[in-house]
């Protein structure tokens, strides 16, 4: 290949960015999120089913009660509906952003749960390995009635011996000295 070409031409290079006259907007994704999810937060609430319902009849109220030359929806209320419709239409992708970030919360907390039980686990198998080693080697460890046994037998044995000999008895034989 030649390297005569010049280097915006390869496609392994990136292109330069490209500045425009009119600077990009840039907006906080977290503050929109947050946003987001208080307003869903919201339109979840009893008060705002409230809210909604008063405003709804208000609207009707106003636009069936009122002269003629002060309604400004008629008896079908297309405008109601239409701005009923348009909340609605807003209202959904904003429920749904606040779903995704709580999902991605919910991820995020189920991982650090999966780590703390797998310590907790770790721990667990450490305990249960030392309480197999301890009681093996209280196995091996002298008890106090093992002990006890084994000192009345020493004392027996004692008390024998320091006895005196009566002759009318038969000797113990000499190997037992």
């Amino acid at each position: 290949m030649s390297e005569s070409r010049p280097a915006r031409s390869r496609l392994d290079t990136p292109r330069d960015t490209r500045r425009s006259l009119r600077p990009r907007r840039s907006y906080d994704a977290d503050a929109f999120g947050v946003f987001a999810e208080q307003f869903a937060r919201f339109m979840g609430t009893a008060r705002f089913l409230a809210y909604m319902t008063i405003f709804v009849a208000v609207w009707m109220a106003w636009n069936i009660l009122a002269p003629t030359q002060w309604r400004f929806d008629e008896f079908p209320f297309i405008f109601l509906t239409l701005m009923l419709s348009l909340q609605a239409s807003y209202a959904a992708p904003l429920i749904l952003l606040a779903q995704n970030r709580q999902e991605v919360r919910d991820k995020v907390v189920a991982e650090q749960d999966r780590q703390v039980n797998a310590r907790a686990h770790a721990d667990m198998e450490f305990l249960a390995r030392e309480v197999a080693s301890l009681r093996m080697s209280v196995g091996e460890v002298v008890t106090r009635d093992f002990l006890r046994s084994e000192f009345r037998g020493l004392l027996n044995d004692l008390d024998e011996r320091s006895r005196p000999v009566d002759p009318d008895e038969d000797e113990p034989g000499v190997a037992d000295r």
